[in-house]
């Protein structure tokens, strides 16, 4: 319950709980993230490169089979070494966030692995989760932005992704 507490006032106590959890677990408190915020998020400067770039992306998962899918999802958040994973690393944080905002809408349409309607959070990620919709709105999107910069590979060197 320290972490809930802690998380209540300080997003980047909602942070370090949030990489703390299993991966599947960071997956859905991402995805109840965005769908409690809905309509609010979008992605950064509509129509704007880094849109293009995520939205390319979001194409190259959309095309997998939704086991791959979620697969590639787990990756990004375990800081696996892939291709995607690499290249998902190497986006800005806005670009990130349209990534996972995209990803979002994808499991809403069904074209991305929905989420299981029988998954359980953990204990911790069910506190975490109830403390962050107590954040004002630039709270959550604190919370959403530094957890999402800290996924995916660090780019390869050279001209490999």
């Amino acid at each position: 319950m320290t972490s809930y507490n802690a998380a209540v006032s300080d997003p980047n106590r909602a942070v370090d709980t949030l990489t703390r959890l299993s991966t599947d677990n960071q997956l859905a408190v991402l995805w109840y993230i965005y769908k409690q915020m809905g309509s609010q998020i979008t992605p950064a400067a509509p129509g704007s490169s880094g849109e293009a770039i995520a939205g390319g992306l979001f194409e190259q998962v959309k095309q997998k089979p939704h086991q791959e899918q979620l697969e590639i999802q787990r990756n990004i958040v375990a800081n696996e070494d892939t291709q995607i994973s690499r290249e998902y690393g190497a986006l800005s944080s806005d670009t990130k966030l349209a990534f996972w905002y995209f990803l979002a809408r994808g499991m809403d349409e069904e074209t991305i692995i929905p989420m299981p309607s029988e998954y359980k959070l953990s204990q911790e990620a069910e506190n975490l989760l109830a403390a962050i919709e107590t954040m004002e709105f630039e709270q959550q999107i604190t919370v959403l932005r530094e957890s999402v910069i800290k996924m995916g590979a660090q780019p390869a060197q050279g001209s490999n992704i």
